[in-house]
């Protein structure tokens, strides 16, 4: 089929379809490098670092470069960031009864050194008012 009947058909220019096959058979070299700085950089942040982080870091590298575009390319590479999601404790469903409970909750002693107690506190500077100076364990003994 001549490309003067299909040009006309789809209603294009033939100048638009030359153009277009020009295009395709070239090879965009700067295309390929940012894929690679892209890609050294996801690498380097160990998959954590996004488009607007990678956008910074080409930024601080002198490359010019808008964050939808490291987006399109981090998705033409394939590269999705993984975030590590909040930490979450586990909730105790039953009791330890391996673990006898001497007190049972009676406190009040008669007499000095007849009931010990322990406990472990980790301070974290900045955590719920704490501004201990070490974030090491704390032993506490009540005589």
């Amino acid at each position: 089929m001549p490309v003067e009947m299909v040009c006309n058909a789809f209603d294009i220019s033939r100048s638009s379809y030359y153009e277009y096959r020009h295009r395709r058979n070239q090879i965009d070299v700067e295309r390929l490098a940012l894929k690679a700085q892209v890609n050294r950089l996801f690498t380097k942040s160990r998959s954590s670092a996004g488009s607007r982080t990678i956008k910074c870091m080409l930024n601080d590298d002198g490359v010019v470069i808008g964050r939808f575009k490291v987006r399109r390319l981090m998705g033409e590479l394939g590269l999705i960031c993984k975030q590590p999601g909040p930490h979450a404790y586990k909730q105790a469903t039953v009791e330890r009864p391996d673990i006898p409970n001497h007190l049972d909750r009676e406190f009040s002693v008669e007499q000095p050194d007849e009931v010990w107690c322990g406990d472990i506190t980790y301070s974290v500077p900045g955590v719920q008012g704490e501004h201990g100076s070490s974030n090491g364990p704390r032993v506490y003994l009540e005589y």
